[in-house]
């Protein structure tokens, strides 16, 4: 069984920073495409950033430069630690964040949540300006 756990969220300043860190296990998590998301009130969830099993990254543009994503397998590959590093935060950037485990190995570059089989249950980042 698969499961995703997110932790690290807060309360920041604008221009501060936080880590988020999320641990997917279960049904080799770690060969496959993991990503963040995030939804703010009303709006639509969005992708911020996501990562292949060989660590390539792709952002968001509203990230780009700001958030870095990254991951860590288990020796097993049972396991996939996952953590979106969060700098020069804005309050735009306030928001639930949810890691997911996309349906296949590779992101092709895009962040359909139809894609996304697998998620956590979110931990919240706000922004204060």
């Amino acid at each position: 069984q698969v499961q995703l756990a997110e932790s690290g969220g807060g309360s920041v300043q604008a221009g501060g920073s936080l880590r988020l860190s999320c641990t997917a296990s279960g049904d080799f998590s770690s060969r496959y495409c993991m990503a963040w998301f995030r939804q703010a009130p009303g709006k639509e969830r969005e992708g911020v950033a996501s990562i292949d099993r060989a660590g390539s990254p792709n952002y968001a543009d509203s990230v780009k430069g700001r958030f870095i994503i990254s991951r860590d397998n288990s020796r097993d590959g049972a396991e996939s630690n996952l953590a979106l590093q969060m700098n020069s935060l804005k309050p735009e950037d306030s928001a639930m964040y949810y890691c997911a485990r996309r349906v296949s190995y590779y992101c092709g570059g895009e962040f359909s949540t139809s894609t996304y089989d697998y998620w956590g249950q979110g931990t919240q980042v706000t922004v204060s300006s």
